[in-house]
């Protein structure tokens, strides 16, 4: 309200009193004193302000405009020369810098496009640039000390807000570098794509000095990468487009040369199998995060291996869905000959298997186990399998749907510790699951680890009552039983103060019901 649109400079006497703010808002709002916020009097209130879409016509682009005229202010330039203030000194001045391009972008103005054109004419000297930097660090990349925003330029800004018109402008100015790399080693193409801005995409790709595979410094991906991997489908499929993503065409006599014979030309193309400073592609990232459609682009390219390994855990796309649960793009995968549904990762020796049964991810379970070629028995380079993991996590109906297989072991003892899935169960207080494996002959229910501890003894130390009830039903299971340290169920639950456990073990045995 303090601030005139268009003015050079902020007036004192136009900043209004409190009481002036409360009464132009009649009653509507309220201020909370300890820390000078004026807040709507209730949040159904703001339901129903959301609700009309014009309810306030030309909201957005006066917030635009206004944030402009605020940071052109002489008094907010002459901020950029000295320390950063403390933004809770100077409120107007963090969201002025976090939000204009956010209300410009929702409803575009060409005085805001003259403001805008004004900052960003001195914008990399501005004390806005630190802001949005710093910004940007802590809540899309998490940078723990965040780099110097030297760098990130006006193109840069431009790009991540996703303003087309005013980065048109920008591009045909021409004094900006469509290459330059940010504190970050972002490119403004990486970061319009990173944001999913279609348009501002485009346009730089249309520009011939653009180079659309250069990957960022941080992380070593490319702005396609960025893009399959937060799930923006409209600017992958800019970057497939033949024009950029299809260097064969330019004759099939070239044959690999036809990259050679393309830069020759003066032609840069993406890779769309690209992979980063970890291993990880494009087909990857979208398949980890669910992104269905994207996933089906990238199969449907014969320049993209979909059965990848990424050089960090030495996982497949099919196991980053499988462990993830998604389904959709499981099945995807799972439909393609050429990928192998039982790859066990580098790191761990897990199957895809391994990592849904694990999660609890059922209808992934039954595809997989649907599957030849797919051990449902398999273990990992712990010794665990599907079915330990599984009951480990009390994933009930899928210990249900491996018990069912005349291939799966249910005792099966891991090479890490010597335990069986019951033990696991037993510690994590399954009961369902501990009670399922007890149903089983084949499973020893007194079976020791390699340190002599039985499931019950790691129930008692947990305090799992109802896993503790299932076990001492059992006649062939020893209460007494001691491990290689000497310690009972008894003395475990004494020592964790499991008051119901202690009273549990210390009835005779022809007295216990199971």
């Amino acid at each position: 309200m303090a601030i005139r649109i268009g003015s050079s400079d902020l007036d004192d006497d136009d900043i209004p009193a409190i009481s002036t703010l409360l009464g132009c808002c009649q009653g509507l709002v309220a201020m909370d004193k300890c820390s000078s916020t004026i807040r709507l009097i209730h949040f159904t209130l703001q339901e129903y302000l959301c609700t009309p879409p014009d309810i306030f016509d030309g909201a957005h682009s006066t917030m635009a405009e206004t944030c402009l005229t605020y940071l052109n202010f002489q008094r907010v330039k002459n901020l950029s020369v000295g320390p950063s203030p403390d933004p809770r000194g100077t409120p107007f001045l963090e969201y002025s810098s976090l939000y204009w391009g956010t209300h410009m972008r929702m409803e575009f103005s060409a005085l805001a496009k003259t403001f805008a054109l004004q900052l960003l004419d001195q914008f990399e000297g501005h004390i806005s640039a630190k802001f949005l930097w710093e910004s940007i660090g802590g809540r899309l990349i998490g940078w723990g000390n965040t780099p110097d925003h030297t760098g990130f330029s006006a193109l840069h800004c431009i790009s991540y807000f996703g303003i087309a018109d005013v980065a048109n402008t920008l591009i045909k100015m021409g004094e900006w570098d469509v290459n330059e790399i940010d504190g970050a080693g972002m490119t403004p193409l990486i970061w319009a794509a990173r944001c999913g801005h279609e348009e501002v995409v485009r346009l730089l790709l249309r520009n011939g000095r653009t180079r659309p595979d250069q990957q960022d410094m941080s992380f070593g991906q490319t702005a396609l990468s960025w893009a399959a991997e937060n799930g923006h489908e409209g600017v992958v499929r800019l970057f497939l487009d033949p024009r950029f993503a299809n260097p064969w065409r330019i004759g099939r006599r070239w044959g690999k040369a036809g990259w050679v014979v393309g830069l020759l030309f003066g032609r840069r193309y993406v890779n769309p199998d690209r992979s980063n400073k970890q291993g990880r592609t494009l087909l990857s990232w979208a398949a980890e995060n669910g992104h269905e459609g994207i996933v089906k682009l990238l199969l449907e390219r014969k320049d993209v291996n979909p059965d990848s390994t990424d050089m960090m855990y030495g996982q497949t796309p099919l196991s980053w869905a499988a462990e993830k649960g998604q389904e959709g793009i499981v099945k995807l995968l799972l439909g393609r000959k050429d990928v192998n549904p039982d790859a066990p990762d580098t790191m761990f020796g897990r199957t895809p298997l391994s990592w849904a049964a694990e999660n609890g991810h059922g209808g992934i379970v039954k595809l997989l186990l649907g599957r030849r070629g797919v051990n449902p028995d398999s273990s990992s380079n712990s010794g665990r399998t599907p079915l330990s993991w599984a009951a480990g996590n009390g994933r009930e109906g899928i210990v249900k749907l491996l018990l069912q297989r005349k291939d799966v072991y249910p005792d099966t003892l891991d090479t890490m510790f010597g335990r069986t899935p019951l033990s696991w169960a037993a510690e994590n207080g399954h009961r369902g699951t501990v009670k399922l494996l007890l149903g089983r002959e084949d499973v020893n229910p007194d079976s020791p680890s390699d340190s002599g501890r039985t499931p019950l003894s790691w129930a008692a130390e947990k305090g799992h009552v109802g896993a503790v009830k299932l076990l001492l039903g059992r006649k062939d299971v020893n209460p007494d039983s001691s491990s290689k340290s000497g310690q009972t169920p008894l003395t475990l639950a004494a020592e964790n103060g499991h008051d119901r456990v202690i009273e549990l073990l210390q009835v005779p045995h022809s007295r216990r019901t199971p």
